[in-house]
């Protein structure tokens, strides 16, 4: 069931603001290594483009679906490390060298999408969540994202993490709710029985994701 805002909907994934000061330095700034990485790329619009989208990925968790949609700040901290002019990076949202460039990111810095083991590491990640607290999807949904970005695990859709979220959290709530009326049974029967099970398998976990999960 849904529960994020179109506000929330509209902003996931997206710069809501231009980084400050600090956050530029920290996720926009080329070291050696990223500055050669760019730099090898075909001419200054692929450089520019390259830089840029390193450093979308290291401060969102993913790549915009167009990279010139970056703020103009961001393109002109990049554009003078690289000794271009920002305007330069015209153009390259329509080129198809940006899908190239973001599969050598993901291969150069170790990022991942959200399929195979991170799926089920996310999975088993959030259902430990839910089991030890109470919190809220919302809460939950804003947990998930940045246990995703601090892992390297790129951001799926709004639409798929949601559904993630209230699958998993509606799984350990009718677990919880089992659990409690078979020891209020017990109890009722004047019969202590055995202390509840562990954990065990989750239900939804026993047969994965229903089908592959967008990138």
């Amino acid at each position: 069931m849904a529960f994020l805002t179109d506000e929330q909907r509209r902003s996931y994934g997206t710069f809501t603001q231009v980084p400050d000061d600090g956050q530029l330095a920290g996720y926009f700034l080329l070291d050696r290594e990223a500055r050669r990485r760019a730099m090898a790329c075909r001419g200054a619009r692929s450089q520019l483009g390259y830089a840029i989208q390193l450093g979308t990925v290291r401060f969102l968790g993913t790549f915009l679906a167009n990279p010139e949609d970056a703020p103009a700040e961001v393109v002109e901290y990049v554009a003078d490390q690289l000794g271009h002019v920002p305007s330069v990076l015209t153009g390259y949202g329509a080129e198809r060298t940006r899908w190239d460039h973001q599969n050598a990111i993901k291969d150069a810095y170790g990022y991942s999408d959200l399929k195979s083991d991170a799926w089920w590491k996310l999975a088993r990640w959030l259902w430990d969540r839910c089991w030890s607290g109470n919190e809220r999807p919302i809460a939950l949904f804003d947990l998930a994202t940045l246990h995703m970005v601090e892992n390297k695990v790129l951001l799926p859709g709004a639409t798929v993490l949601e559904r993630m979220v209230t699958s998993i959290r509606e799984h350990t709530n009718r677990k919880t709710w089992r659990t409690l009326g078979r020891q209020a049974h017990r109890r009722a029967a004047g019969c202590p029985g055995r202390a509840a099970a562990g954990r065990g398998q989750p239900p939804y976990l026993q047969a994965g994701p229903a089908a592959p999960l967008p990138a």
